[in-house]
């Protein structure tokens, strides 16, 4: 059986492809897949017979353009993720890389995020590109999440790509000037009392969807590694510090690693990004694969938008 065409969106396209995968490849029941999908019987059915009108469905799973349903299908089984968008982009040209996956991730928001929702973002070049592709979203107040962390070669900050995802969604935006790691903790204190990073901060606990970047705590794959000096990167990598979501600092199991650096951070707490109910990660490069895995064991992160390469060494790393 192979999938072809295009659905409404990409979580639409691996659902579909994932039920459809279920049933003619596995020999699953409609109540069987059902019940894995927390669907209805007649849910699964109207998907089914609309793979086939639509000839998304002929003889093997597949997809010619940009989304590998099968790998998506496949890693948000393997890591347990609630949407999982996987594209076959080559990753020989990292910008080439981080503006597919940012408009697949753009894709993703557009489909999913609802008036209901509240979308909070911190900064990483993944989420600006994401930023930079969005053209359409449900109109929902957009939050900041973390400060600013200017680094060269960087045009942008979480300031502008809060303000530019709030224009397309039409929505207000919740955003501050502070940087995100300041000198001291009283600093970072005295910050989080002014009045618009405080507004900011209230309004994390109703964020339900967050947009974030994973860095792997080494040279060049994480911005904020690349922030710290080098006597406070050995202190953290000697503590155990495996991987940075959003400024929350973790270790190979998930924990979070509390430092003298975590008291100067200028964002959210590892407790409250736990709390946001799905947390969509978009992650490139093959050596962030410890990474993920930590940020998904410890509950940072619950989707995926990630490129083939990562997505089987991901697979594989979860299996063994």
């Amino acid at each position: 059986m192979a999938i072809e065409g295009s659905a409404r969106g990409p979580a639409q396209l691996v659902l579909t492809a994932s039920v459809a995968r279920r049933y003619y490849l596995d020999g699953r029941s409609k109540v069987e897949i059902a019940q894995e999908f927390a669907l209805s019987r007649f849910k699964v059915a109207r998907l089914l017979d609309d793979a086939r009108a639509s000839g998304l469905v002929r003889i093997e799973i597949g997809h010619p353009g940009s989304v590998d349903v099968d790998l998506s299908d496949r890693l948000m089984s393997a890591l347990g993720l609630r949407h999982c968008v996987v594209t076959d982009t080559p990753d020989d040209v990292p910008a080439t890389m981080r503006a597919h996956l940012g408009t697949a991730a753009a894709d993703l928001l557009s489909e999913i995020v609802t008036p209901d929702d509240v979308l909070g973002l911190s900064w990483a070049r993944s989420v600006s590109a994401m930023a930079n592709a969005l053209q359409r979203l449900a109109p929902v107040p957009v939050v900041q999440l973390t400060g600013a962390l200017a680094r060269p070669g960087v045009d942008d900050s979480s300031i502008e790509v809060v303000r530019d995802v709030a224009r397309v969604a039409g929505g207000p935006a919740y955003f501050f000037y502070a940087p995100m790691a300041v000198p001291d903790a009283a600093t970072a204190q005295a910050l989080r009392r002014q009045p618009e990073v405080a507004q900011a901060f209230s309004r994390i606990g109703s964020v339900t969807r967050a947009v974030a970047g994973v860095g792997a705590w080494e040279p060049e794959q994480s911005t904020l590694f690349d922030a710290t000096g080098e006597a406070e990167r050995q202190e953290l990598a000697r503590r155990g510090v495996c991987a940075e979501i959003s400024g929350v600092l973790v270790d190979a199991d998930g924990n979070p690693v509390p430092s003298e650096l975590t008291e100067r951070m200028i964002g959210i707490t590892a407790d409250q990004m736990r709390a946001v109910p799905e947390v969509i990660a978009i992650v490139y490069g093959g050596a962030k694969v410890r990474a993920v895995l930590a940020a998904v064991r410890g509950g940072m992160v619950n989707s995926l938008v990630t490129h083939s390469t990562l997505a089987e060494a991901l697979i594989a790393a979860a299996a063994a």
